[in-house]
């Protein structure tokens, strides 16, 4: 039995923020590992400025290598159409039914748990561990998300530095030919710099 941390996300591209995420998740939870899982269609957002679910994959290969405890996953690129977390932790569970499964989020994304498709099927797969960042208090967290059956027992708060840092303001970094070294990891930095990923043309 091992406990699994899943951080999933667009990694358009991922950056130093992601893996401090996983890092505190695993350091303060007691993880075994966490798998990094990239979204073919993010079901909430609209995509911007995307290389292509196979080149962010990539990515986040780059950003975790020589981390033994970091994984990635293509198991949502793999299924195409919308990434619906549920769908996911249900594969996982019947894959691994002997693993405890947390899933991890950033504050914001846990105040829009209750949006999300079967919210308290999700609580009922796996701890939702969530990143507590300034500019969104816990109790706000606790209020949206308290109704959802399972929630006093499956949500769990785990502290995060503040880094504001965001894959967006990267890309708009890299499309200005702007640096990004140390803001991504080195391989990741070098990659952009090579293939000019994000680059205005």
């Amino acid at each position: 039995m091992a406990r699994v941390g899943v951080l999933g996300g667009t990694f358009n591209p991922p950056h130093i923020g992601h893996l401090v995420m996983a890092q505190e998740a695993l350091d303060q939870l007691a993880l075994d590992r966490v798998v990094l899982m990239p979204v073919h269609t993010p079901p909430h957002k609209e995509l911007h400025a995307d290389p292509g679910p196979d080149v962010r994959a990539h990515l986040c290969r780059l950003a975790v290598q020589g981390d033994e405890r970091l994984h990635v996953s293509t198991r949502e690129i793999d299924r195409e159409g919308p990434s619906y977390t549920v769908q996911t932790l249900r594969e996982i569970a019947a894959e691994q039914p002997r693993d405890e499964l947390v899933f991890i989020v950033g504050g914001d994304m846990a105040l829009s748990l209750p949006t999300w498709k079967e919210p308290e099927a999700i609580l009922a797969l796996a701890t939702l561990a969530v990143a507590a960042r300034e500019g969104t208090a816990r109790e706000d967290i606790v209020a949206r998300v308290g109704a959802l059956k399972g929630a006093r027992e499956r949500v769990r708060f785990f502290d995060m530095p503040r880094l504001d840092l965001s894959s967006s303001d990267i890309r708009r970094r890299a499309a200005a030919g702007r640096p990004v070294r140390y803001l991504v990891p080195p391989a990741v930095a070098d990659y952009l710099g090579l293939d000019g990923l994000y680059r205005l043309t």
